[in-house]
């Protein structure tokens, strides 16, 4: 089983390089924020919630997020793996997630941090609030969620290295060549 999670800032491009490494590999791709912004679009209880919060550029809590995953796997019994993405975010979701796949026999093989120069993120962001218009991408919230990641999220790729399953790769690249490099990883980790 591939268990592998796509990291990095936001505008990083993990939905864009998810959306083929799932084609591939046939992974069952676990979007957070994909997962959010349906319950959101639901109108639930969650979604309203969820979307309070997400507008602030704050996280949501490790149990609401954990709660999405697990309901998500167990959904999904019988995958060839799983392609967390948008997922863990702090150090306390990281260890329930390799504590729910040490259950299963099946650990994160890896962790693939796709890496940008921050003026690049930004643009990218500011172009995609112009194109998809998500309440999420201004500059208020878009600093505000830069911050969360410096402060909170990076340490995620810092647990993982510890446990030498962290891999960079560069994403201020062509889509083809971020994708060549993740592939050729992730034909290292089979």
């Amino acid at each position: 089983m591939l268990n592998i999670a796509l990291f990095g800032p936001p505008g990083a491009g993990k939905g864009t390089q998810a959306k083929r490494i799932v084609d591939k590999y046939k992974l069952v791709h676990l979007s957070t924020g994909d997962m959010i912004r349906k319950e959101i679009a639901n109108g639930t209880e969650l979604g309203k919630m969820a979307e309070s919060i997400i507008n602030r550029g704050e996280l949501l809590s490790d149990e609401f997020v954990v709660q999405l995953i697990a309901n998500s796997m167990a959904n999904n019994r019988g995958a060839k793996g799983f392609l967390f993405d948008g997922f863990p975010r702090t150090v306390a979701q990281a260890e329930i997630l390799d504590k729910m796949l040490e259950k299963e026999g099946a650990p994160l093989k890896g962790l693939i941090c796709i890496n940008v120069p921050y003026p690049e993120l930004k643009r990218r962001m500011l172009e995609r609030a112009k194109i998809e218009g998500r309440a999420d991408d201004n500059e208020e919230v878009i600093e505000r969620r830069f911050k969360e990641y410096n402060d909170k999220t990076v340490h995620v790729a810092n647990y993982y290295k510890e446990k030498g399953v962290h891999k960079d790769v560069q994403g201020d690249r062509t889509m083809d060549e971020v994708f060549d490099s993740i592939v050729s990883i992730l034909e290292d980790l089979q």
